[in-house]
C-alpha cells in the first residue's frame, strides 16, 4: 500500500507523544489528522496549538488515520496497538513495547497477518553516535555502557531496567549479533518501590560481553558506551551526539575516515608492518533523533519498507531486560538468605 501523504495520529500526550505530536508537522510525508488522550482538557489544548483535531475516542480515530503512535503508559500499548494493528493500522510503539513478553509475541503474529508494520520507539538507534558510525565495521569483543539520569518521579512506575537500560539492551543487541549465553546482574531501589540502580554482566555465544549500569538517582546526567574490539576503541557520547575512535590504521583498509579529524598519534610496529595510531571524530550534523525516527517509521509505511527497529528487535530488548530482572531478583533473594544468618 502507497500514500501520498501517510495519515497519522498519536495516542497519549504525555511528555513525549507531545513532542512527537508537534515533530510530525515537520515530517513532509506524515500528514498528523489528530491526537487522542484519556484527558480531553491535555488534548484539546494541544490540538489548538497544532490545528488538529482532538478525538474524542479511538472508534472515532480509526477511520480518520493510516498509522498511529502509542506513547501512552507500557500497561496499554497492547491492548491499543492490538486494536489498531485489528483495524488495518501501522504501529509505532514507545519503548518497552509491552509490559510482558507474550504480549509482543501476539502483536507480531497480528502484523504478520494483516501485513502490517509495527516500529518500536527505541530512539538512541538514531542518536548522531550511532548515526555516524553506520559504515564503520563493529564487532565488539567488550561494550561498557553507562546511563546514569537525575531523578525524575516520572517512569518510576518500573524498574530502571526497563526504563533507562533497556536503550543500551537493543544498542548491544544491534551490535553484536549473538544471543546472551549468562547474565550477572544486581540491583537495588532507593527512592522507589522498583529498582532504581542496576548493573547487569552479560556474556554471549560469540565471546563478546557487555557490562551496563543504569541509574535514575544520579547527581549528573551520563550517557556513554564503550566499544572494545580488535584494533580499535570507539566511545560513543550520546548526550553529545559525537563518537570517538582510537584505532590502528590498517593498509589498505582505511576505516573511520568520515569524520571531522583523523590525527596521528604515533606509530606502532607490528611484525615487519608499521602502522599509524589514529584518532578520529564522527558525527551527523543537524540531527534531531525523535524527529529522525518518525520520518523513518513513515518512510516504512509509506514505501513498505522494513522498519528500523522491528518488532522482533523490540522483542528481544524486552526479553533481555525481563532476564536481567530476574537475576537481580535472585541476588536480592541471595542477599536476605545470607544476611538472615549473621
Amino acid at each position: 500500500m502507497e500514500f501520498e501523504h501517510v495519515r497519522v495520529a498519536v495516542i497519549g500526550v504525555g511528555h513525549l507523544g507531545s513532542i512527537q505530536a508537534k515533530l510530525y508537522k515537520e515530517v513532509p510525508e506524515a500528514g498528523l489528522v489528530g491526537i487522542y488522550d484519556i484527558d480531553q482538557e491535555k488534548a484539546q489544548k494541544l490540538a489548538h496549538e497544532l490545528g488538529v483535531k482532538a478525538f474524542r475516542s479511538l472508534d472515532e480515530l480509526w477511520p480518520e488515520v493510516d498509522a498511529v503512535n502509542v506513547v501512552t503508559p507500557t500497561t496499554t500499548h497492547y491492548q491499543i496497538a492490538k486494536e489498531a494493528l485489528n483495524q488495518g493500522k501501522h504501529v509505532f510503539i514507545e519503548k518497552p513495547v509491552t509490559e510482558k513478553t507474550m504480549q509482543a509475541e501476539e502483536l507480531k503474529n497480528i502484523a504478520q497477518e494483516k501485513n502490517r508494520i509495527i516500529q518500536v520507539g527505541h530512539v538512541e538507534r538514531f542518536n548522531p553516535a550511532i548515526l555516524s558510525l553506520a559504515d564503520v565495521p563493529i564487532q565488539p569483543i567488550f561494550i561498557e555502557a553507562h546511563r546514569l539520569a537525575m531523578f525524575n518521579p516520572r517512569g518510576t512506575d518500573v524498574a530502571v531496567v526497563l526504563d533507562l537500560m533497556i536503550h543500551d539492551i537493543d544498542l548491544i543487541l544491534h551490535f553484536i549479533k549473538s544471543k546472551p549465553t549468562r547474565i550477572l546482574a544486581n540491583g537495588v531501589g532507593v527512592v522507589s518501590d522498583t529498582i532504581d540502580i542496576a548493573n547487569a554482566r552479560i556474556e554471549f555465544e560469540n565471546g563478546c560481553v557487555a557490562n551496563l549500569t543504569a541509574s535514575r538517582i544520579s547527581a549528573k546526567k551520563m550517557r556513554k558506551m564503550r566499544i572494545f574490539q580488535k584494533d580499535a576503541y570507539i566511545s560513543m557520547d550520546f548526550n553529545d551526539g559525537v563518537a570517538d575512535i582510537f584505532y590502528l590504521e590498517n593498509q589498505g583498509h582505511s576505516l573511520f575516515e568520515n569524520g571531522t579529524l583523523a590525527l596521528s598519534l604515533g606509530q606502532i610496529d607490528a611484525g615487519s608492518v608499521k602502522k599509524d595510531i589514529k584518532y578520529n571524530r564522527l558525527h551527523r550534523d543537524n540531527v534531531n533523533p525523535l524527529r529522525e525516527e518518525l520520518v523513518s517509521f513513515i518512510d516504512a509505511v509509506k514505501n513498505g519498507l522494513k522498519p528500523a527497529v522491528t518488532i522482533d528487535e523490540g522483542l528481544s530488548a524486552l526479553k533481555l531486560a525481563y532476564n536481567i530482572l530476574k537475576q537481580i531478583d535472585r541476588h536480592q533473594e541471595y542477599l536476605k538468605k545470607h544476611s538472615n544468618l549473621n
